[in-house]
């Protein structure tokens, strides 16, 4: 029997070592909540893990994006709904102008009527924004056509909503001329002229809230179709990433116990070496 050298020892220590690692990976795992914790305990899980995290993060402002989408949408469609109604009473106006029973007079109003009204037509086209955007026109300042709007709703650039430009003033509707009447400028035979025009202009104006409530179906769709998949993608994560606890508990307590087992394991193994006494007796 050798002394100096104790293999049983040596082995056990070894064994009770590696079980300890193991223990200590595993209660990381059921603290942590996740299978991968770190980069060696599955470095190609890793990898998908995080490329899926970052698309799902990415679908996910996709969403948010859709969501301003929509709210920007609703703004400048409420505020053409107003310019709507402002026409609809033009009309109604110019109706009442173009009959024998209103004087001249009641005319001169109706043209004060008017002129107001088409002030707040581009009053609204003006102050319509969402965060700094005019929506109706170009500027604030400029009433040329707006640029036309443009929403990424989804992960990559190209996953893009348009609609189209809009000029939702007197100018783009085409009753800059009614609007431009001076004094006494409101006769029968004009306001009975007028009238096709403000026809002209409701048709326009609704052709741009049709538009617009195109595009907004079109965002919200985009929006319902990226919730299913930000769901997909964080499941798939999941799968890959955490822990499944039922699974790792058992591990766990497979591997305390042997710990445990180890620990007893060393103490007989330096036991052992007390029997080399009967051989001096």
């Amino acid at each position: 029997m050798r002394i100096n050298t104790n293999v049983s020892s040596l082995t056990a220590q070894d064994a009770a070592q590696n079980t300890s690692k193991t223990l200590t990976t595993s209660l990381e795992k059921l603290s942590t909540g996740l299978r991968i914790n770190k980069a060696s305990d599955d470095a190609s899980g890793l990898a998908i893990a995080d490329k899926l995290r970052t698309q799902a993060t990415s679908i996910n402002q996709g969403i948010a994006n859709g969501n301003s989408a929509v709210s920007l949408l609703q703004i400048a469609d409420k505020s053409m709904a107003e310019q709507s109604n402002i026409l609809d009473t033009i009309k109604a106006k110019l109706v009442q102008a173009n009959t024998d029973t209103t004087s001249s007079d009641g005319r001169e109003s109706i043209r004060k009527d008017i002129n107001k009204l088409l002030t707040q037509l581009d009053n609204i086209a003006k102050q319509t924004n969402y965060n700094g955007t005019t929506l109706l026109q170009m500027s604030s300042t400029s009433t040329s056509a707006s640029s036309g709007l443009a929403f990424q709703v989804g992960e990559k650039s190209a996953d893009t909503i348009t609609n189209g430009s809009i000029k939702s003033n007197t100018s783009g509707l085409g009753v800059t001329s009614l609007k431009g009447l001076t004094a006494n400028g409101l006769t029968q035979t004009i306001a009975g002229a007028q009238q096709t025009k403000i026809d002209a202009a409701i048709g326009t104006l609704n052709g741009y809230r049709g538009d617009i409530g195109s595009t907004q179906n079109q965002v919200e769709s985009a929006v319902r179709n990226l919730m299913t998949q930000a769901t997909n993608v964080k499941a798939a994560e999941s799968i890959i990433r955490d822990v499944d606890y039922a699974a790792e508990s058992a591990n766990f307590n497979k591997q305390n116990i042997i710990s445990q087992a180890g620990s007893y394991a060393i103490s007989q193994a330096n036991a052992v070496q007390q029997n080399v006494l009967r051989l001096l007796q």
